[in-house]
């Protein structure tokens, strides 16, 4: 018995593309590395200043804190008084009594959360 030509060309193309395939599942492809939060080392100038910048300064920078109710985190001292007064993290938490921050935006990750907490929690030095 043999066996036509088209019929052994697609059984090639057939076993080439399930064979293909094997890597293209999206946890081989994007491997999810933001599941892992290093928090042994928080420091304010590496840790948490990037959060404040990226999360933070669109609306409580010293040029648009109007913005964010003249609530400015630019630099430590302010930083430092709003953990203090217990507003950094009652905001980014979504704890009741205190404005959900970022405003119009989804609430920041547990990582970043848990890296400001820690440097709050270790008295929120200028390191």
């Amino acid at each position: 018995m043999k066996i036509p030509g088209c019929l052994i060309l697609f059984a090639i193309l057939l076993l080439m593309m399930v064979s293909s395939c094997y890597y293209d599942s999206e946890e081989y492809l994007y491997p999810n590395t933001s599941s892992q939060c290093d928090t042994t080392d928080v420091t304010y100038s590496k840790s948490v200043v990037p959060i404040i910048q990226n999360s933070c300064l669109s609306c409580h920078s010293n040029s648009t804190a109007a913005l964010g109710g003249n609530i400015k985190l630019e630099d430590y001292a302010d930083v430092k008084l709003r953990a203090d007064d217990h507003r950094l993290l009652g905001s980014i938490e979504h704890q009741s009594g205190y404005s959900p921050m970022p405003q119009g935006s989804k609430k920041l990750d547990d990582c970043k959360i848990s890296t400001v907490r820690i440097w709050v929690n270790a008295g929120a030095p200028n390191n």
